[in-house]
C-alpha cells in the first residue's frame, strides 16, 4: 500500500486545520434522523484538537448543484454536531470569501468551525483551481476524513490535498487499513461475497473480484442470470438474460484463474413478493415457471459456511437474496451469523460495506462482530472495482 500521513505524522499545534468530513446525514424537518456519520468523525476532530490544532470543517450536503440552496444549508446539522462533540460550534455563512474569512481568523485554539456546504460553488464539483485556492488560503494544513466522498475530484477532497501539508484523519485511516487487509495484502484464502439485482451494475467490480480472491459467491438477482448462463430455468424470476453471455466470460475467466464461483444450489422460491408469502424451497434446477426465486437455500448457507471457514479474509458486498421481507431474508442471515462467529473466534478477517450491505448485516445482528464495516458506498464500491480513488491518489502524493 502508498504510504500516506496520519494524524500522528503532522505537526498541527497552533495551524488551522481544514478537515473534509462527510456529514451528508438524512435530516426530516430540520432535524437530523441518523447521526452515524457525525459520530464517526468525533475521534478525528478531537485528535486535531489534542495535537494543538483548531478544526475547520469542511463539507458537502446533498445536491445543490453549484447554487445556494437554503434547504440544503449545513447550517441545519450544527446542533447534532455540537451534541456528538460536546461542545459549540461556530457556523460560517459560506465556506470561502468573507464570511469564511472571518470566522476563521476569530477561531481561539479548543473551538472548532463548520463552513457552510463547499457544492454552494460550482468550483467545488469541477475541481477549479482557484476555488481550491481561496479554501486553502483559510487553513495551515488539510485533513481528509471523508473516504466516503474520495472518489470524486472534487476541491475538497482532492485539489486540497496537493496545496497544503495534506494527511488522513482516523475514519480515513481505518477505513485505508481495512480494505488493505481485504484485497491488497490480504491472509488467504480470500472469499467475496457480491449480491444484488444486476450484473451489468456490477460487472467491473466480479472482473476485479475474479483476480484477487480465491471463492466469489454470487447471491441475490445477480445469481439468477449466472443460472440462465448455465441452462438453468428461473421462471418469473429478476435475470438479465442479455447478461447470459458476460456471465459465461466470466465463469470462463474464473476457471482460468482458479477463482471457485459459489452460486446457490437450492432456492427459495415464491408466486408473490410480499412479507410471508407462501414459498417453498427446491433443488437449484426446479424453479416452476410461474413462480420467483427470492432467497438461496439451506443446502446453499450450509455449502457456504464450509467454505468460509476455510477461508481467513471476507469481503461482502450486496445481500444474498430479498433480504428486506421476510422469510426471504435467511440466507442473508445464516450466512452473515456464520461470519461473525468466525471472526468474533478470531478465525477470519471480515470487511463489509455498501448501503443494502450494511443494513442487511445489521438486520442480521452480525455487524457489530465484523472487523470492519465501511459507511462509504460508492467509494467502497470503486475501490472493490480497482480504480484509482482521486481523494485517495492524492493522500498518497502528498508530502511525506
Amino acid at each position: 500500500m502508498a504510504k500516506f500521513n496520519t494524524l500522528d505524522d503532522m505537526d498541527l499545534d497552533g495551524k488551522i486545520v481544514l478537515t473534509r468530513v462527510d456529514v451528508n446525514v438524512p435530516v426530516e424537518n430540520g432535524q437530523v434522523t441518523d447521526t452515524t456519520r457525525i459520530d464517526k468523525i468525533v475521534p478525528t476532530v478531537k485528535d486535531i484538537q489534542s495535537k494543538g490544532g483548531i478544526p475547520v470543517l469542511l463539507a458537502h450536503f446533498d445536491r445543490p448543484k453549484g447554487k445556494r440552496v437554503e434547504g440544503m444549508s449545513l447550517k441545519q446539522i450544527v446542533p447534532a454536531l455540537e451534541a456528538a462533540l460536546d461542545q459549540p460550534v461556530v457556523f460560517a455563512d459560506d465556506c470561502i470569501g468573507g464570511p469564511a474569512k472571518r470566522v476563521v481568523a476569530a477561531l481561539e485554539p479548543g473551538q472548532i468551525a463548520l463552513l457552510e456546504n463547499t457544492r454552494f460553488h460550482e468550483g467545488e464539483e469541477t475541481n477549479d483551481a482557484t476555488f481550491a485556492a481561496s479554501l486553502a488560503a483559510l487553513g495551515g494544513a488539510y485533513i481528509n476524513d471523508a473516504f466516503s466522498a474520495s472518489h470524486r475530484a472534487h476541491a475538497s477532497t482532492e485539489g486540497l490535498a496537493r496545496l497544503l501539508n495534506a494527511g488522513a484523519g482516523r475514519l480515513m485511516e481505518a477505513e485505508l487499513l481495512a480494505l488493505e487487509a481485504a484485497l491488497g495484502d490480504p491472509q488467504r484464502p480470500v472469499m467475496a461475497v457480491v449480491g444484488g439485482a444486476k450484473v451489468s451494475s456490477k460487472l467491473d467490480l466480479l472482473m476485479n473480484l475474479i483476480d484477487k480472491v480465491d471463492h466469489l459467491v454470487i447471491g441475490g438477482g445477480m445469481a439468477n442470470t449466472f443460472l440462465v448462463a448455465q441452462g438453468i430455468e428461473v421462471g418469473k424470476s429478476l435475470a438479465e438474460r442479455d447478461m447470459a453471455d458476460t456471465a459465461k466470460a466470466i465463469l470462463e475467466k474464473a476457471d482460468q484463474t482458479g477463482c471457485k464461483i459459489h452460486l446457490p444450489v437450492d432456492i427459495v422460491v415464491a408466486r408473490e413478493f410480499k412479507a410471508g408469502a407462501a414459498s417453498e424451497t427446491l433443488p437449484v434446477a426446479e424453479c416452476p415457471a410461474d413462480a420467483m426465486i427470492l432467497d438461496a437455500g439451506p443446502q446453499t448457507v450450509e455449502a457456504l459456511r464450509e467454505a468460509m471457514t476455510a477461508c481467513k479474509t471476507l469481503i461482502w458486498n450486496g445481500p444474498l437474496g430479498a433480504f428486506e421481507i421476510e422469510p426471504f431474508d435467511a440466507a442473508t442471515n445464516a450466512a452473515a451469523q456464520v461470519a461473525a462467529e468466525l471472526t468474533r473466534n478470531g478465525l477470519l478477517v471480515s470487511v463489509a460495506g455498501g448501503g443494502d450491505t450494511v443494513s442487511a448485516l445489521n438486520k442480521a445482528g452480525a455487524a457489530q462482530d465484523f472487523t470492519f464495516i465501511s459507511t462509504a458506498g460508492g467509494a467502497f464500491l470503486e475501490w472493490m472495482e480497482g480504480k484509482v480513488l482521486p481523494g485517495v491518489a492524492a493522500l498518497e502524493a502528498a508530502k511525506h
